[in-house]
């Protein structure tokens, strides 16, 4: 069980911030772009945090959510130009199928054997390698690429084309779909995010300045 029942603000930010930060992740990998190394490795590693005591642990930290704090602050915020709808719709398409496979026992099961079957003893997994990432993209595509709709990244074809982007790109949509089993068990919904939208950009604003695998 996540213990931030006495700051439920706090733990829905930062599963909304991994959610985001995985998302964005998708898209840098999908139009060729150089992908933030460090939000990478937590992202992906949140994908082993199985049984975290509380939500900073799934990052290793809220330094492991930094990129996606900052994005959280532009996506929420009210700057002109910069929020992207073609991330906001990855997230959302994450929320929704997240609530479907809530409701899927058996694919759960499949997603947790796979993670065990791969986490070589550590509690945010191997190393990152071209291996790992072949190894989630068929979790990911023996279970949730098996709900509807399924998400249609957008990018450069022939990176899309590539293999090993592929990999990769479905590994980091498994580490968004962790994120979204996060923010629901933490209380997040669509309803919460409009009601609450002011408060969430607040304390993403304040988590954002903090220095990297800082902690409150």
């Amino acid at each position: 069980m996540i213990s931030n029942s006495n700051n439920p603000l706090h733990g829905q930010t930062l599963a909304l911030a991994g959610l985001y930060q995985a998302a964005f992740l998708v898209q840098q990998t999908a139009r060729g772009e150089v992908r933030d190394a460090a939000a990478t490795r937590a992202s992906i590693g949140s994908i082993f945090m199985t049984s975290p005591a509380n939500v900073e642990d799934v990052y290793n930290g809220i330094g492991g959510v930094t990129r996606g704090l900052e994005i959280l602050v532009q996506q929420l915020g009210n700057v002109d130009g910069a929020r992207d709808p073609v991330l906001t719709g990855y997230v959302i398409l994450l929320s929704h199928l997240e609530r479907k496979l809530s409701g899927q026992p058996a694919l759960l099961d499949t997603i947790s054997q796979g993670i065990e079957a791969v986490r070589a003893g550590q509690a945010y997994g191997p190393g990152l390698s071209a291996e790992l990432a072949t190894a989630l993209a068929d979790i990911y595509t023996g279970t949730i690429s098996t709900l509807t709709p399924r998400i249609m990244v957008r990018g450069e074809q022939g990176i899309l084309e590539s293999t090993g982007s592929r990999d990769m790109i479905r590994a980091l949509l498994l580490a968004g779909m962790r994120s979204a089993v996060l923010w629901r068990q933490c209380g997040g919904s669509r309803l919460r995010l409009l009601w609450k939208r002011r408060a969430l950009l607040a304390h993403a604003r304040e988590l954002a300045v903090l220095p990297a695998g800082g902690t409150r």
